[in-house]
């Protein structure tokens, strides 16, 4: 979804760290333990995330599924465990790091800047500026248009580069954070809980611009209180209980009846067996 504007006074994409380059999985947890307080919240977590795939997570409330994102943005350090972002290891990991390998987040919160612009949204943070470091506004504005047109589906005329963010809708908000994301060159997005409070129509719509993440052959990891959603796009599903991968589930084996019985014996017993028949979409299809 970049636009391809290159040249002296042009969009530079955020910098990528030195460990981005290299091959495996674009992400790779292994043994990933977390306490706070002496109370254990992760127990050696291993997850894989393959590039141009969309990773379901989901799990009850006190799963640890939080505290796991907020390793994997550098946010809190793990006590114990590795991570590796295209088969490179990378030791103290921070924000401003893993922001910089290509990780990117889209909040329940929606962390727009609602009385701003679209045009002024998409390039907070990272403006386009001339040779004399003077901002650039036409083309910032040119280039809003374009994603409004190509990437978010826009086509009303009541809606502009200039429109507050406060006149879009929920789903075109996340639309927005996520468009915004991937201009900027992000390798993986995370998604909080990013169907909160949407209706349906709008929940399709933001689901729509998950399939646009592995469309543009970037990876995801959606995290949603609703399997139904993540079923719904996800190519895997990992169930996390009580800080520890209950079991990862490839949506092309498993169906969303099956998956949502998987759900419940996990919180119902913390454990999970594998009857055969939760092994017979993949024999059917």
């Amino acid at each position: 979804m970049s636009t391809g504007d290159t040249g002296t006074g042009g969009m530079v994409p955020a910098q990528r760290d030195e460990a981005v380059p290299g091959d495996g999985p674009a992400l790779e947890l292994r043994g990933i333990t977390k306490s706070f307080g002496g109370v254990r919240v992760l127990h050696g977590v291993d997850i894989d995330l393959r590039p141009g795939e969309v990773l379901g997570l989901v799990g009850d409330n006190g799963a640890g599924k939080s505290t796991l994102i907020k390793i994997i943005t550098g946010v809190h350090q793990p006590d114990a465990g590795t991570i590796r972002f295209h088969g490179r290891l990378v030791d103290g990991l921070t924000v401003p790091r893993a922001r910089a390998l290509g990780v990117e987040t889209v909040y329940q919160e929606r962390a727009l800047a609602e009385q701003l612009s679209m045009w002024r949204n998409i390039f907070m943070g990272r403006p386009i500026a001339g040779r004399l470091g003077f901002l650039n506004v036409r083309r910032m504005r040119r280039i809003t248009a374009q994603l409004m047109g190509e990437s978010m589906g826009f086509t009303s005329a009541a809606l502009t580069p200039d429109t507050n963010v406060t006149g879009l809708s929920g789903g075109e908000r996340q639309g927005l954070a996520i468009v915004r994301a991937l201009h900027f060159e992000a390798a993986i997005i995370i998604l909080d809980e990013p169907t909160m409070g949407l209706s349906l129509a709008e929940t399709e719509k933001l689901l729509r611009f998950v399939d646009g993440i592995r469309a543009a052959g970037k990876s995801a990891i959606l995290i949603d209180h609703n399997i139904f959603h993540v079923y719904s796009v996800a190519d895997r599903v990992v169930v996390l209980d009580r800080g520890r991968v209950a079991g990862t589930f490839p949506t092309a084996k498993y169906s969303l009846d099956q998956l949502t019985a998987i759900m419940r014996e996990v919180a119902a017993t913390a454990v999970y067996t594998e009857p055969l028949s939760h092994s017979t979409v993949e024999a059917e299809t």
